[in-house]
């Protein structure tokens, strides 16, 4: 079974960049498109922001598209999501999803000064 893993979480001031990884352990390939999610307060519901697809085209959330990058590392089985020029209402859990349900445990992002 696929599983995922967040990583590159953390607390920067607002206008800083952070990038963020999800390793998948087991087969990529399997589990295209993946997905970004955060939710950003318990209860609320989880927030679409990114999604990379099988030849590598990729779909953002009108929130963050001029801010953030998502790409992949077959190689590596790994996709990131650069986030650039941060605010505080990005302020977060982000959640790798593939196209199987596999969902990782999620990072915190914090922006805050």
């Amino acid at each position: 079974q696929v599983q995922l893993a967040e990583s590159g979480g953390g607390l920067v001031q607002p206008g800083e960049s952070l990038t963020l990884s999800c390793v998948v352990t087991g087969n990529i390939l399997d589990i295209y498109p993946i997905s970004w999610y955060r939710r950003q307060a318990p209860g609320k519901q989880r927030e679409f922001v990114a999604r990379v697809f099988f030849g590598g085209s990729t779909y953002l959330a009108d929130a963050v598209r001029d801010r953030f990058i998502i790409s992949r590392d077959n190689a590596k089985a790994t996709v990131y999501l650069q986030m650039n020029d941060l605010k505080p209402e990005d302020t977060a859990v982000y959640y790798c999803n593939g196209h199987d349900d596999s969902l990782g445990p999620g990072i915190q992002v914090t922006v805050s000064s």
